[in-house]
């Protein structure tokens, strides 16, 4: 299942693709990807195609949530879960720090619009 999720991650020019196992860190799942879109149509975009290519290989996807929005996308296939996220959902959340992995290096130049409040911010 996690060939097939980032083979249709890249099929869309999802970026950023983070693979991470996480069978020592929870019983939950077996293995995150965490991938990038740079919007919210080409987040939904890849969240759709991985959905629809881990179906036709036989998996049963137990829900999906944020497609409406596309910010930040979840896709729950039970032993894989799937994050596509927009560059400053993903760099304000910072989830893969959480799971063990490295956070990716975003592009400080170009504006991003989805996290609102800044870090320095008080919650």
């Amino acid at each position: 299942m996690r060939d097939i999720a980032v083979a249709a991650l890249e099929d869309v020019k999802g970026e950023d693709i983070l693979v991470l196992d996480t069978t020592k860190l929870t019983s939950m799942f077996e293995c995150m990807i965490v991938a990038t879109g740079n919007s919210n149509r080409q987040a939904k975009a890849l969240a759709n195609n991985v959905r629809e290519k881990l179906k036709e290989a036989g998996a049963e996807i137990l829900g999906m949530e944020g497609d409406v929005s596309g910010e930040w996308v979840l896709l729950d296939v039970g032993a894989l879960i799937v994050h596509v996220m927009l560059p400053a959902v993903r760099d304000y959340y910072n989830i893969e720090q959480l799971w063990g992995g490295q956070k990716p290096t975003f592009n400080p130049t170009r504006p991003w619009e989805a996290a609102i409040q800044s870090h320095d911010d008080p919650v």
